[in-house]
């Protein structure tokens, strides 16, 4: 996993994700999980592409069910993008590199 995506479990979620400066958008994944592990490389290079303007993390859903079932994750992959602490977009299963970049730059213009 590259460098500038955080880790975050539910210990660390609320001081990385809810009371980030910038915009964040966490991965909840699982290593079984084939349509995750095919999105884990465009999620990696858009972590270093959009590093200054957005945090990237990721979140193993199957050590942390309790945010899993907290924030209703129902499928993975499930991406969901946090700003001042509030839920403000959500992308449910794989996704083209391109979608992928209209979310991320969808966010980053309202943020």
């Amino acid at each position: 996993m590259a460098d500038n995506i955080l880790t975050v479990t539910e210990q660390t979620f609320t001081d990385a994700v809810l009371k980030s400066e910038k915009p964040v958008v966490v991965d909840f994944w699982a290593p079984w999980c084939r349509p995750c592990l095919m999105m884990a490389p465009m999620f990696e290079e858009f972590a270093t592409e959009f590093q200054d303007q957005m945090a990237f993390a990721k979140l193993n859903t199957d050590e942390n069910i309790n945010i899993s079932g907290r924030l209703g994750i129902q499928g993975i992959p499930t991406l969901i993008f946090f700003h001042k602490g509030r839920e403000v977009n959500r992308v449910i299963g794989y996704e083209s590199r391109d979608a992928l970049r209209r979310h991320i730059q969808g966010v980053l213009a309202v943020a």
